[in-house]
């Protein structure tokens, strides 16, 4: 059994300001994810900003697949050392 893709096409230039992930097909046949907020979709360009900070543009017909995805979530704090167990049995 193969992989599976769960790729739809639901992007749509209402999502602006969304974070998603688009699937384009390179020009040697091969796939490329990219995910980011989406920034402007201007004559068939789309503009995603990746998380840091960069702005890609990608050509419309190129889009294979896209799908709005969670915000990105804030960060974890690091547990603090209070809670240790050093192993001693103490």
């Amino acid at each position: 059994m193969g992989f599976v893709s769960r790729f739809t096409t639901e992007v749509t230039p209402d999502d602006l300001g969304r974070r998603a992930t688009l699937r384009i097909q390179l020009p040697d046949g091969r796939f490329r994810d990219i995910v980011g907020v989406l920034e402007s979709w201007q004559n068939r360009v789309i503009k995603v900003r990746r998380r840091d900070g960069s702005v890609i543009e990608v050509i419309a017909d190129d889009v294979v697949g896209s799908k709005i995805i969670p915000q990105k979530p804030p960060p974890r704090r690091g547990r603090s050392g209070t809670d240790a167990h050093d192993g001693t049995g103490e």
